[in-house]
C-alpha cells in the first residue's frame, strides 16, 4: 500500500495525531461569544506545544447556522462570524511554520438550502442546476415518495411549493442533498477541493462519506427489526439511501484529484449500521480514501477489553489503514460515557493514554488533553437541533461543544469577554488550560509527556499491534517496529486491581513518566484501577 508515516511526505498521516478544533467553542477573539479564525490563530503555539502533528477545523464557511456550519451556503468563503478567507490564510501560514498540518471539513453531502446551487434548482424544474438535487413526485395521495426518516427525525422528505415536489434531506429541511448521479455535482465538489488543496490545505474530513449516493429507483428501506431504536431513523435498515455502491467511483476520483497535489490526505467519517466494514471497503488500496473513522468507538458506553481488541483486528490482514478517536463535536465525550461513575483525572488519563497507542491516525478533540467531562447544558440554552428535537431522551451534541477553558478564574472561562453561544460549564474552570500547564501531575502534563514519548517511539507511530491475552479485563497489546517493541496495558476497570504475568517480558525497560497505578516485579504486572503501564521490551 502506502510507505509509513516514518517516511518523508506524502505518507505524513499515518500514525499522526490531528487535534479537532471547533470553532466557534475555540476561542473568541472579537468579543461577540463565538469562536473564530484569528482566535484560533492565537492559541496555535498551545496546540503545537501539545507535541500533536496536525489541526482539524470543523466548518467555518459561510452558512445560515441551522446546523452550526454543516448547513454551507458558499463552499469557497469564511463565515463573517468566523473572520475572513484572509484570516484564514493566515492560519494555514501560522499552522504551516508551527511545522502542524491543516486538515478541514469538507460537507459534501449536502448543502444548506440558502445556497445558490439550491436556489437556482428550485426555482423551476428545467433550471440550470434543476437536476443538482435529489426530487420527486408525490405519491397519489400527496405524501412523500417513499418511507426514508431523516437523522434528525421526521420525513427525508420536505415539499416545494415553487417546484410543487418532494426534496431529499437526510438530515435538517434546510439541508437538502445533492444528486451525485449527476457528474457535473462531482465536477463542482471536486472544484471546491482543489480550491482549498490551492490555498495550502493538507487534507480533507469527509463529512458523512457514505451518504453521497441514493437509490434512484426511491424503494422504501426495510425494517431494521430494532427493540429499541432510540430514535424512528433506527426502525430501518438504511439499505437505499447511504452507502450506495456507486461511492466509490466517486471516491476514487476524489483520491485521484488529491494526488495531483504534493502530500494531501483524506479522512472519512463513516455512520454505518458496518461501521469497521464500510470504512475497509472506502479505503482498501491506493485508489480510494487515505483513511476513515467511525462510530464504533464514538458511541460504545461501555468499552471492554475484548470490544476494543475485535475493533483494531478488523483492521489486521487488509489493505487499508484505519484512524480512531473516542470524542469529538456529535458525541459525549469519552470521560462521561466510559468513566464508569468515575470521571477523574486517573480515568481521563487512562482513556488517553490507550487511544494515543492504538494503531492508526488518530484524532484527539479538544479539551479531551484536560480530560474535560460531558458538560451540562440546560434546556433554555440548548442549540443543537438534535438536542432540541429529541429533549429530554437524547441530550445532543451541546454539552461536548461548550467553550474551551482557558483560565479558571476569568469570565466564561477565558473563552470570551461577554457571554458565550453555549456557557461555558462551571465544572470545566478547575480543569482550564492555566491550571492545569502549572501542574505536572494534571491530565494535560500527562498528555504532553506521552506525546513526547510516542514521538520517539516509531513503534507506536506505525508499528504493528499483537494482541496480548491477559485476565481480569485488563487491554495489553504489542507495538512493534523493525527495531523495537512497547507493551502497553491498560486496566479498563475504574474500581478493581488486576495483576498478570508476563514472563516474556522479565527484561522490560517501564516507561514510567507515562505509567500510572502500576508496578513491575519478577514479570509480575500489577495494575490499580485505571492503572496504564508502558514499557520498552528487547527486539526478539
Amino acid at each position: 500500500m502506502t510507505e509509513p508515516s516514518s517516511a518523508p511526505g506524502a505518507f505524513w498521516w499515518r500514525g499522526a495525531v490531528i487535534y479537532q478544533i471547533y470553532p466557534r467553542s475555540f476561542a473568541d477573539s472579537n468579543g461577540d461569544g463565538i469562536g473564530d479564525l484569528p482566535g484560533i490563530i492565537e492559541k496555535l503555539d498551545y496546540i503545537a506545544d501539545l507535541g500533536v502533528d496536525g489541526i482539524w477545523l470543523s466548518p467555518f464557511y459561510t452558512s445560515p447556522m441551522k446546523d452550526f456550519g454543516y448547513d454551507v451556503a458558499d463552499y469557497c468563503d469564511v463565515d463573517p462570524i468566523f473572520g475572513t478567507l484572509a484570516d484564514f490564510d493566515r492560519l494555514a501560514q501560522r499552522a504551516h511554520d508551527l511545522g502542524l498540518k491543516i486538515i478541514i471539513d469538507q460537507v459534501y453531502s449536502h448543502t444548506s438550502d440558502r445556497h445558490d446551487w439550491f436556489r437556482n434548482s428550485r426555482s423551476a424544474r428545467d433550471s440550470e442546476k434543476s437536476d443538482w438535487y435529489v426530487w420527486a413526485e408525490a405519491k397519489p395521495d400527496g405524501s412523500p415518495p417513499n418511507n426514508w426518516l431523516s437523522v434528525f427525525g421526521g420525513p427525508a422528505w420536505s415539499w416545494d411549493t415553487k417546484r410543487r415536489q418532494y426534496y431529499l434531506h437526510n438530515f435538517l429541511a434546510e439541508q437538502p442533498d445533492l444528486n451525485f448521479h449527476n457528474p457535473a455535482v462531482q465536477d463542482a465538489l471536486l472544484n471546491v477541493a482543489r480550491f482549498w488543496m490551492d490555498r495550502g490545505v493538507d487534507g480533507f474530513r469527509l463529512d458523512v462519506a457514505n451518504y453521497y449516493f441514493h437509490d434512484q429507483e426511491l424503494r422504501d428501506n426495510p425494517a431494521s427489526g430494532s427493540n429499541d431504536p432510540g430514535r424512528p431513523y433506527g426502525f430501518q435498515q438504511h439499505l437505499y439511501n447511504r452507502s450506495r455502491p456507486e461511492t466509490i467511483g466517486f471516491l476514487e476520483r476524489l483520491r485521484a484529484t488529491l494526488d495531483t497535489y504534493d502530500a494531501r490526505m483524506t479522512v472519512a467519517e463513516i455512520a454505518s449500521s458496518s461501521n469497521l466494514a464500510r470504512s475497509i471497503e472506502y479505503t482498501e488500496g491506493d485508489h480510494r480514501l487515505h483513511t476513515a473513522y467511525n462510530f464504533h468507538l464514538l458511541e460504545c458506553s461501555e468499552p471492554s477489553a475484548a470490544f476494543i481488541q475485535s475493533a483494531l483486528e478488523a483492521w489486521q490482514g487488509v489493505d487499508a489503514w484505519p484512524s480512531w478517536s473516542l470524542s469529538n463535536h456529535d458525541v459525549k465525550r469519552s470521560l462521561s460515557r466510559w468513566g464508569a461513575d468515575c470521571e477523574t483525572p486517573a480515568r481521563a488519563k487512562l482513556l488517553v493514554a490507550l487511544l494515543l497507542t492504538l494503531r492508526g491516525t488518530i484524532f484527539l478533540y479538544q479539551g479531551e488533553e484536560l480530560g474535560l467531562p460531558q458538560a451540562d447544558v440546560p434546556f433554555d440554552d440548548l442549540r443543537d437541533p438534535e438536542a432540541i428535537r429529541f429533549w429530554p431522551d437524547n441530550l445532543g451534541r451541546d454539552g461536548s461543544r461548550t467553550p474551551m477553558p482557558w483560565l479558571s478564574n476569568a469570565p466564561e472561562a477565558g473563552f470570551s469577554d461577554v457571554a458565550a453561544w453555549l456557557p461555558a460549564s462551571p465544572q470545566h474552570r478547575a480543569l482550564a488550560v492555566d491550571v492545569q500547564k502549572k501542574d505536572p501531575t494534571s491530565v494535560a502534563s500527562f498528555v504532553k509527556r506521552l506525546l513526547s514519548v510516542r514521538r520517539h517511539l516509531p513503534a507506536l507511530i506505525d508499528g504493528d499491534i499483537t494482541f496480548i491475552p491477559v485476565p481480569g479485563g485488563v487491554l495489553a497489546f504489542e507495538r512493534r517496529s523493525k527495531n523495537e517493541r512497547v507493551f502497553c496495558a491498560f486496566n479498563l476497570s475504574a474500581d478493581a486491581n488486576a495483576q498478570f504475568e508476563l514472563p516474556m517480558y522479565a527484561e522490560t525497560e517501564p516507561i514510567e513518566i507515562v505509567c500510572q497505578g502500576t508496578k513491575l516485579e519478577d514479570g509480575s504486572v500489577q495494575l490499580e484501577p485505571n492503572g496504564v503501564f508502558f514499557a520498552r521490551a528487547r527486539n526478539r
